[in-house]
């Protein structure tokens, strides 16, 4: 009964913050649509907060008015502000699928301590929060979240790896803080368009096979409809679905050729050349960091510490910006990527010490 109350307490406490959550972004949201799901998703999350007090207060508990912590609502603004909608969506579509999870969860373990009515209102709530995120995939591909994803993702890989070639360096040549600056700059502009021109091959051949997976298929749709239904029935058949039931099914949907085309093979939106520019250009962003206190220090052993404090400050904020978008914890995430880059650039300095004893390079 305690573990039931406390998960319950918890589901309160959640839907409490994300109505009040919504009400704010009614206030600062600008694009009529999106404001006027905003508000109608408040109420929503207003309702279910009610559903989870009266659920505690019926068993004898009667939970507090939730402390709601800043912190959450600053990131969301911030991402708002910075990044735009996009960032938005995909942060709340993720807290709309953690707990569609957790509910379902819920329903199960507890239903036998559940009354009717109150197992359909929880089935009714999992649906709601199913249509929320829908909506915010949606919304996720309406601002193209996935360029998002490639900024932070492609600004993390240009700071881990050039903050490891600068830390190398630095061991071979402590007292030319310049030429160890210069040298991280060359590796990460040729890094920046590594990364750049392999995001706009790896997107530009998917779409390429997409549209050759696309026109085979209106080829075989055109000339030969039996053959379409027999390459559908298959298909379903290795999905599962019993002969009898697939054929049924394939003789209906092979009637409907363009709707069948995306579903077999889908559509993507992401354009390669926006792709490869937020890579690149990010992954130049991130090499920035470690290389900016070699052009400020006087030896490469003083400019190495404030490397790595503002690379691994830096380390922390995109550590929590992937969480965030992601869906998992803050802390583990930012710990994560500040102890795997700081230990990249630790093993890349001892490195650069073992070519400095072998070769005697420092003195060139």
């Amino acid at each position: 009964m305690e573990e039931l109350s406390a998960i319950a307490k918890k589901f309160y406490r959640d839907e409490y913050t994300d109505s009040v959550l919504y009400s704010r972004l009614v206030r600062i949201e600008k694009n009529e649509r999106v404001k006027e799901e905003f508000h109608r998703l408040a109420q929503i999350e207003s309702e279910h907060a009610s559903f989870w007090y009266e659920f505690l207060k019926k068993r004898g508990v009667k939970p507090e008015k939730p402390k709601i912590g800043r912190f959450h609502f600053t990131s969301v603004f911030v991402l708002r502000k910075v990044l735009g909608a996009g960032a938005v969506a995909s942060l709340l579509e993720m807290g709309e699928r953690d707990a569609v999870r957790k509910y379902y969860r819920f329903l199960t373990e507890y239903s036998s301590e559940m009354s009717e009515d109150e197992r359909e209102r929880l089935k009714n709530v999992i649906l709601d929060e199913l249509e929320h995120e829908k909506f915010f995939r949606e919304e996720e591909k309406a601002f193209h979240t996935e360029n998002i994803r490639d900024l932070v993702l492609g600004m993390n890989d240009g700071l881990v790896e050039i903050l490891g070639a600068v830390t190398g360096l630095s061991a071979v040549y402590p007292n030319r803080p310049e030429l160890v600056g210069i040298s991280g700059l060359i590796v990460g502009v040729a890094g920046a368009l590594s990364m750049g021109i392999g995001a706009f091959i790896s997107v530009r051949s998917q779409r390429q096979v997409n549209e050759a997976l696309r026109e085979k298929m209106e080829v075989l749709f055109r000339v030969s409809p039996e053959r379409a239904r027999e390459e559908i029935m298959g298909r379903l058949m290795e999905g599962g679905l019993p002969e009898e039931i697939a054929e049924k099914t394939a003789e209906e949907l092979a009637q409907k050729g363009d709707a069948v085309i995306n579903l077999i093979i889908g559509e993507s939106g992401e354009n390669e050349v926006r792709s490869a520019l937020y890579t690149g250009l990010s992954y130049l962003l991130g090499v920035a960091f470690p290389v900016t206190p070699y052009s400020l220090a006087s030896s490469s052993l003083t400019a190495l510490p404030f490397s790595i404090l503002l690379a691994g400050t830096v380390l922390g904020v995109v550590g929590t910006m992937v969480a965030l978008l992601s869906g998992i914890s803050i802390r583990k995430k930012a710990l994560e990527m500040v102890s795997t880059g700081l230990g990249a650039a630790f093993l890349s300095y001892l490195f650069g010490r073992l070519m400095e004893a072998l070769f005697h390079v420092s003195a060139l």
